[in-house]
């Protein structure tokens, strides 16, 4: 079973599965065509995290992490000289150095059993020949229209090559990215008659010092707009991609009703959602339900309280995770849920460790942009997630697979996205954004640092029952990733939901957290709801204090799964509705 985001993808990915390939070489081969087919919510430039649980060993779920992390001239100290009081949400300062790639390759080298060139062949075909473009990638490039024409002159010639935004349906191409999966594939096979490994391998050593690196670094090194409103050149080099490795690591558990939920470590997100479920785990199972409106008000009073946590302890730095998700922890927040609405900043207390609390701006404009009338033509930068008003500005991509054998993974690409920085024209993309999770203030377990990981919100999930993998689980989203993940894992774990009807159902979250993205504010107390919802719901909501935003019927999450029954190996797969897009396939 396969079930990603975008179709192209799934069916790529289910094409390998029915050819023999496992699900490593699956979710590697639907992993490429996402940087080719949803190039507004990830790139080759960017990063991802997975999670996975092999076949020959179900019991220990393991992380890929490809976070790559900043450059070595990344200083907060430069960046305030730039007159900066926030890392950009768009241009080259913004850049970690690239993970994706690395991170897919080396999934491949270990756990798959296909060569290198057969699992790009889908993705090369596609970036070279083309694919239909979708709605969605029309309107990113044209609400940046006006900033490529102006200031990003390269990022114009490869996505409005014919002067104009591409239309829906209208065919795409981007030959210069299939040029480079050929080259790294022509690495390998000029490694003489070496192993499978080998010639990944020397595929990876190109990526990371031959002709990838040089291209970034040199394009990046020349000043260009950023979303700031002014103009910068990036810090990233050669020998910042040189030094970087993707690389696997334990996953974080937490056990909640009989399953065990599996995440990145505390550099990630992931675990804020442990910390909700273990507050939940003191509730009665009629206030867990998110369809109502106690189990609402309590699963984003919840949230808030972990996402707090998230603020100010998570970082790539030491975490007292143990405490964070102890029994005697969990109840002391639990104690804070009332009957109504906290529009508060709060971090729980730890001993041996100052929570960082961070600026907690309502709204935010750039020194350069104020009376400037707007953002500068940076509409959607940063990780897309939902405005104010509901309406969505894209998010990233996720993919899940689950083959015959039991292998299981899911994995969310991200960064890297078109209106990230300006397109290096040799290779056809551009570098990602992920500092901007990064602060300037000191004392912040992610204040930026040279060589340090940000804090990424990439987070997908695997859930296992008795010691064997029996759900593979994501969603794009930015700060709601986990808020729709938890849902999901609500209804089907309490409210006996089918995988798909989890999806289906109305979906909410709080917006009274500080935004991971540029320009990072809150709105104290938000939360965003589906109308579906209902109005009873949303007005007990409202009469509870929560400042509610109406989204739309169908507007939030982005959710795929897939799920193996252990006993009988029958699999399951499902996948969002909301925007056509999403696919699950199987057989």
């Amino acid at each position: 079973m396969s079930a990603s985001t975008h179709w192209l993808a799934t069916a790529s990915a289910q094409a390998v599965l029915e050819r023999g390939g496992n699900a490593f070489d699956a979710a590697v081969a639907g992993g490429f065509v996402l940087h080719v087919v949803e190039p507004h919510l990830n790139g080759p430039g960017g990063d991802m995290t997975g999670v996975f649980a092999t076949a020959e060993n179900p019991e220990e779920p393991v992380v890929l992490m490809g976070q790559g992390p900043a450059p070595a001239a990344a200083t907060r100290e430069h960046y305030l000289a730039e007159g900066l009081e926030l890392v950009p949400g768009a241009g080259a300062l913004a850049a970690a150095v690239p993970a994706a790639v690395d991170a897919w390759l080396l999934l491949l080298r270990e756990h798959g059993s296909w060569e290198l060139t057969d699992v790009l062949a889908f993705a090369v075909d596609y970036a070279r020949n083309g694919h239909p473009v979708l709605a969605r990638v029309g309107a990113t490039i044209e609400s940046v229209a006006e900033l490529f024409s102006d200031h990003w002159p390269t990022s114009a010639a490869q996505w409005m090559p014919q002067g104009r935004v591409p239309r829906e349906g209208e065919i795409i191409r981007n030959e210069a990215y299939a040029s480079v999966l050929d080259r790294l594939v022509d690495a390998g096979s000029g490694a003489g008659a070496g192993s499978r490994e080998e010639r990944i391998d020397a595929a990876r050593r190109e990526w990371r010092e031959g002709f990838v690196a040089q291209a970034a670094a040199d394009f990046a090194a020349a000043p260009h707009r950023h979303s700031s409103g002014t103009d910068h050149a990036g810090v990233i080099t050669a020998a910042d991609f040189a030094a970087f490795e993707a690389g696997f690591e334990p996953a974080v558990t937490f056990d909640f009703r009989g399953y065990t939920i599996a995440k990145t470590g505390a550099w990630g997100q992931g675990p804020a959602l442990l910390q909700t479920l273990a507050i939940l785990a003191g509730f009665d199972d009629d206030r867990l339900d998110p369809s109502t409106a106690l189990g609402a008000h309590t699963i984003l009073e919840a949230q808030k309280l972990a996402i707090a946590d998230r603020e100010a302890y998570y970082g790539d730095a030491q975490v007292p995770l143990d405490y964070l998700l102890s029994e005697e922890y969990a109840a002391s927040r639990r104690a804070l849920i009332t009957d109504t609405a906290s529009a508060e900043f709060r971090p729980g207390t730890v001993p041996g460790h100052t929570p960082f609390v961070p600026p907690l701006r309502t709204e935010y404009l750039p020194p350069a942009l104020a009376g400037a009338g707007g953002a500068g033509g940076f509409a959607g930068v940063g990780e897309p997630t939902v405005l104010p008003t509901g309406e969505t500005r894209g998010d990233t991509c996720h993919i899940d697979v689950v083959d015959r054998w039991g292998n299981m993974v899911s994995a969310t690409p991200s960064g890297g996205w078109l209106q990230s920085s300006p397109t290096i024209p040799e290779l056809g993309f551009c570098l990602g954004s992920r500092l901007q999770m990064t602060w300037l203030e000191e004392g912040a377990p992610s204040t930026l640092a040279p060589g340090k990981r940000p804090r990424t919100t990439l987070t997908p999930t695997l859930v296992l029952k008795d010691g064997r993998p029996v759900v593979a689980l994501g969603s794009p989203g930015g700060d709601q990733q986990d808020q729709w993940q938890l849902l999901y894992l609500l209804r089907t774990i309490v409210g006996g939901y089918t995988p798909q009807q989890a999806i289906d159902a109305p979906a909410l979250h709080t917006t009274s957290i500080p935004g991971s993205f540029w320009p990072r504010t809150w709105t104290p107390g938000g939360a965003v709801v589906e109308d579906r919802l209902g109005e009873d719901v949303i007005a007990e909501l409202e009469s509870r204090g929560h400042v509610v935003t109406r989204a739309g019927d169908w507007a939030l999450g982005r959710l795929s799964s897939v799920v193996r029954e252990p006993d009988s190996g029958l699999l399951q797969a499902a996948a969002n509705p909301r925007g056509a897009q999403g696919y699950a396939a199987g057989r």
